[in-house]
């Protein structure tokens, strides 16, 4: 196939890419596995996965949700009501899964990319593997690092009735079926693929759905949402099979079974947003009765306190008594190192695909503070994967014909609020946005006090620029450099990101930050301004003294910036520059800010279809399916934005 029309979609069905986490481990010194030899008592672990699934199945209290497998697996289990994953896409929280540390500590918080880890940081199925289990993986994976050996089996036949007679096993089963490119295409395909395999009563009526109130309600919204229902259906009928499996084989006494979705329905306003809506998961764990000691609760309770996804590993470390690692992140739920219950869980939201985002957020057990900190770009970017999908056209139809209600239109809005703080009780929506309400004064500075020092603490990666954060990490690893005070002069960085959104008076301070000793500084300085418009006019010549500056996103977030005022005349070259930079982290940057300047990167169309050529190998295919495709992506953006007669003699 030829990759210039190849989806992401695609990219993930021909890699099967996946992460885990919730299983039981081995133990280590330092970065050593320690070989342990598996007791005959240590029990199996399912975990069974889904992609793109809020909690809206039937055990969860929704009316519309036909689950009957997994309301069956929840009344014979422990149900959590409030499971959040750390990121509102797939491998920024299977990075954080498999290993029990935070995307942003590790750097891998970008979608799709390969970064390093440090010795120490290990995927806990070797830990299993080296304590006697064996390990499968049916089948993605999806880390967002540079691939290791963690699985005896990593394939579409994984199962654990490959394993040695008495083995212990832990085996992952994930299932694609909810993922959102399975609700486009025809009524026709659907049907084939999905409808026919569901018995009359148990497709969903477009009429019958109960749409949230940012959605416009039009009959293809409708229509998409009832095949969202009917695919959580399907994936009950796989779960239910499964589980059919493991009591065929006699092995359902003796094993724990999890189930949970890697982040929220993959649709516009659930996947890549930091609202509930994108990090609010189910999970429910159930125990059999030899290990229902180890469990929180009775079968069919349900458990009210926060838990985060970079709990798992460290709970499970705990509930076979070995000693949770003190790089791990999280906080045991369970067993004999369990903690007390957590007072806040935390988001983040980073590159996804070509569009870059850096969004933070914390929340307590009722209010939820976001704190964007590029609020001048919007909430729904440009951006190939997602444009493709027909629930994204239909909305964006309904935007151009003026069809959105007040609560509606927040989504579609040009840039976004520096802050947000949500009432998640009386608004579980997160539409009253209370930043600026005298009488939450207090929670808001709570929660962004939180924030601030949660980023400290885990040294966020996210604080640099991405093509930065590899060339400072060049020969190590970006968890290893934010180590490093040299490398990663942290609190300097963040008081000048914090400098974003905070108005027109901090102009004087943001030219002096231009001369700062360290590039990141300067890149979150020119930032500030591009978040200015208008008002940073006053900053020219300063950012004129920049194009030339070391630091590539420095010099090209200041190219941008100029090109958006008017002057191109001097940044226009330096953004065609960044084009035939041999890091494609770096010419993925220059690509997006070229594509931000529009009908202005009309003289530089030629030096962009050089570009794009570069990303391909002579039989068409992408170098890569992650920076190499983004890239490409974003110029054809970019080429749109350029006026017709660009094709034509000039």
């Amino acid at each position: 196939m030829n990759n210039s029309s190849q989806s992401r979609r695609d990219f993930l069905k021909k890699t099967g890419l996946y992460a885990s986490a919730l299983t039981l481990t081995g133990c280590r010194t330092g970065s050593r596995i320690v070989q342990i030899k598996a007791s005959g008592d240590k029990p199996n672990i399912l975990w069974i996965t889904c992609e793109d699934v809020s909690p809206r199945l039937g055990c969860y209290g929704d009316e519309l949700a036909i689950t009957p497998n997994i309301d069956k697996l929840a009344g014979e289990g422990v149900r959590y009501t409030k499971a959040f994953a750390t990121a509102p896409v797939c491998a920024p929280s299977r990075s954080c899964l498999v290993t029990g540390v935070y995307a942003t500590s590790l750097g891998t918080q970008h979608l799709r990319s390969e970064v390093k880890l440090p010795e120490k940081i290990k995927c806990f199925p070797e830990y299993l593997r080296a304590a006697g289990y064996y390990c499968s993986n049916n089948y993605k994976k999806d880390y967002n690092f540079i691939d290791v050996d963690v699985w005896d089996e990593s394939s579409h036949e994984a199962h654990w009735r490959k394993r040695r007679p008495g083995q212990p096993f832990f085996g992952v089963f994930n299932f694609v079926s909810t993922h959102q490119g399975q609700i486009n295409g025809s009524d026709e395909e659907f049907y084939a693929k999905y409808s026919s395999k569901l018995e009359s009563e148990e497709r969903h009526d477009p009429a019958k759905i109960s749409l949230p109130p940012y959605y416009p309600d039009t009959e293809f919204v409708r229509k998409i949402w009832a095949r969202y229902y009917d695919l959580i259906t399907f994936m009950d009928k796989q779960v239910g099979e499964l589980l059919g499996q493991l009591e065929a084989d006699g092995l359902a006494d003796n094993t724990i079974v999890f189930f949970f979705a890697d982040h929220g329905l993959g649709i516009p306003r659930f996947k890549r947003t930091l609202y509930d809506s994108g990090l609010h998961v189910p999970l429910i764990v159930r125990f059999p009765e030899r290990y229902r000691h180890l469990s929180q609760g009775l079968p069919g309770e349900t458990i009210d306190g926060l838990v985060s996804f970079v709990d798992f590993a460290p709970t499970v470390l705990s509930l076979v008594g070995l000693s949770v690692p003190k790089y791990m992140e999280g906080r045991a739920l369970l067993g004999s190192q369990a903690q007390p219950p957590r007072k806040y869980v935390f988001g983040a939201s980073s590159r996804v695909d070509e569009a870059y985002e850096f969004s933070r957020s914390v929340r307590d057990e009722r209010y939820k503070y976001i704190r964007n900190y590029l609020p001048h770009l919007p909430y729904i970017q440009p951006s190939e994967y997602p444009d493709r999908a027909e629930i994204m056209k239909e909305l964006r139809r309904a935007v151009a014909e003026e069809e959105l209600s007040s609560a509606q239109k927040l989504l579609w809005a040009a840039t976004k609020p520096v802050e947000e703080l949500y009432d998640t009780v009386a608004d579980p929506h997160e539409i009253d946005n209370l930043v600026g309400h005298p009488e939450k004064k207090a929670i808001l500075e709570r929660l962004r006090r939180i924030l601030h020092s949660w980023m400290l603490q885990t040294r966020d990666t996210g604080l640099l620029p991405e093509a930065e954060m590899h060339i400072r990490a060049e020969a190590s690893t970006p968890y290893t450099i934010t180590r490093n005070a040299r490398k990663f002069p942290q609190r300097r960085i963040l008081a000048a990101a914090d400098l974003v959104g905070k108005g027109p008076q901090n102009i004087p301070k943001l030219i002096r930050l231009l001369s700062d000793s360290d590039g990141v500084v300067r890149y979150w300085a020119v930032i500030a301004l591009d978040a200015l418009g208008t008002q940073a006019s006053r900053a020219t010549e300063a950012l004129e003294g920049v194009l030339e500056d070391a630091s590539p996103n420095v010099r090209f977030a200041a190219a941008g910036v100029l090109c958006r005022m008017g002057l191109c005349e001097a940044a226009l070259p330096v953004l065609a520059d960044g084009l035939t930079e041999e890091r494609e982290e770096t010419v993925l940057y220059a690509a997006r800010e070229i594509q931000r300047i529009g009908a202005a990167a009309f003289p530089i169309v030629e030096q962009i279809r050089e570009a794009q050529a570069r990303c391909k190998k002579p039989d068409g295919d992408y170098k890569n399916n992650n920076h190499a495709m983004f890239i490409d992506w974003a110029l054809k953006y970019a080429l749109e934005n350029c006026p017709q007669q660009s094709d034509e003699p000039q």
